[in-house]
């Protein structure tokens, strides 16, 4: 199939214009309508993440507001790999955001009067060759640049416009299903969340039944395990028979069985099961040590947020844990999933030690009150959010599978080594 296809460098095809350096005076840390993109918003390997986001107020120059569906591309990388440099990524359709086309960030925009297919430019500027010549012709030592020159004399073998269409449009529906996998996964999170405030902050079928109200979307049974008055506490007005008590109360610990890997051993990147950090996926090892269901909570380096929140990971399956995060569970009725929603409202600002680098000890972390309910009412709130979390763990895995496919599957059709009824049957049979 290659062999049809025409030697041809992206600058034939496209163009890339630099973006605007929009005044660091406007930047704000609330949110605003007005986003700013930059390489913080690019995936490894390619495609759109939100990341942390960086906000304006600030006039906008008409020239650089992106659309939905634009094509940008990182030129900037402060990793130690250039682990985005070069990739490119589309604009997603941001409800109420309106994206800014940044500096260091550039736009690609096919040639007047060319006809090509951007779906298939998106994909190729994520192949590993593509990646390759990026990353080779790169300037900068701590912080690696790329240039639109450089990136737009980059050469390949071009397939016929209706090739183009169909390996993207193969290639994009890989993306649709992981993006909406994870889109669900954020709706599911948001609901529990939302039964863990109406429960446990606000004590909507306490206050329901203190006045006399059936509480709302809540069965006979479950609302007779609720108190209907409240009574005083140390931290403010609690639920009757209610009590804060120490996060130790109801947390398993199994900091005893991490194990810290080394830089070299994680250079290695092989394995089969997934090593986890304080904030990250870090590397993938051979052996595993925990199996289970389990809530990372930073113990130094990435403690807290700005806010003053905890970082938490919640994680499942054969999986290591370096030695810079507590590993946790629920216990005593409370489950492990209420354990994170609890700790995720919770500010632990008064808890972390350390000037340099943030601490959050076994001993203050212990400190870390915890509202304990009636054994029942954990236990059925437990009951109540488990198809939730059920779900979003099978969508992560699901979306995982798909996220191997596509990337085994980009390299193969960008360079015509696999034949497109073949790839769009595998994509048929996994979606």
């Amino acid at each position: 199939m290659s062999s049809e296809w025409s030697a041809t460098r992206l600058r034939d095809l496209v163009s890339i214009k630099h973006g605007f350096a929009f005044k660091g005076e406007f930047f704000v840390d609330e949110e605003t309508p007005l986003q700013l993109t930059t390489p913080g918003n690019f995936a490894i390997g390619g495609g759109f993440q939100y990341g942390k986001g960086k906000y304006y107020a600030g006039p906008v120059p008409s020239d650089y507001v992106l659309q939905t569906g634009d094509l940008i591309v990182t030129m900037t990388d402060l990793s130690k790999a250039a682990d985005t440099l070069g990739y490119a990524a589309v604009v997603p359709n941001g409800t109420g955001t309106t994206w800014l086309h940044n500096q260091r960030v550039g736009l690609v925009r096919p040639q007047e009067g060319v006809k090509v297919h951007m779906g298939y430019i998106h994909y190729l500027m994520r192949s590993p060759d593509y990646r390759r010549w990026v990353v080779s012709t790169a300037t900068g030592s701590t912080v690696k640049h790329t240039s639109p020159d450089r990136i737009l004399s980059y050469e390949f073998l071009l397939p016929s416009l209706a090739e183009q269409r169909e390996i993207g449009e193969t290639l994009a529906t890989l993306d649709d299903r992981i993006t909406l996998l994870r889109e669900t996964n954020a709706t599911l999170e948001a609901i529990a969340q939302a039964l863990f405030k109406s429960w446990f902050v606000d004590f909507d079928p306490v206050r329901a039944k203190a006045e006399g109200r059936q509480p709302e979307g809540m069965d006979a049974t479950t609302a007779a395990l609720f108190p209907d008055s409240f009574e005083e506490s140390e931290l403010g007005l609690v639920p009757k028979g209610w009590r804060h008590v120490s996060l130790k109360e109801v947390t398993a610990i199994f900091d005893s069985k991490r194990v810290p890997l080394s830089g070299q051993e994680r250079d290695k990147r092989k394995g089969t099961y997934p090593y986890y950090g304080a904030a990250a996926l870090m590397d993938w090892v051979d052996g595993y040590l925990f199996d289970g269901v389990y809530l990372l909570l930073g113990e130094d380096g990435s403690v807290a947020d700005t806010a003053g929140y905890p970082v938490t990971q919640y994680v499942w399956g054969k999986i290591w844990v370096n030695n810079h995060a507590h590993v946790l569970q629920g216990k005593a009725g409370v489950s492990t999933e209420h354990l994170m929603l609890t700790l995720q409202q919770t500010n632990i600002s008064p808890y972390i030690t350390g000037a340099v680098q943030a601490k959050l000890s076994q001993t203050n972390m212990w400190r870390i009150p915890f509202l304990r309910s009636r054994d029942e009412v954990a236990i059925a709130f437990g009951e109540a959010i488990a198809p939730l979390f059920n779900s979003v763990r099978h969508n992560h895995e699901q979306a995982q599978t798909l996220t191997q496919l596509r990337d085994t599957l980009l390299p193969r059709l960008i360079s015509g080594q696999l034949r497109l009824p073949e790839a769009e049957a595998l994509v048929a049979e996994a979606v």
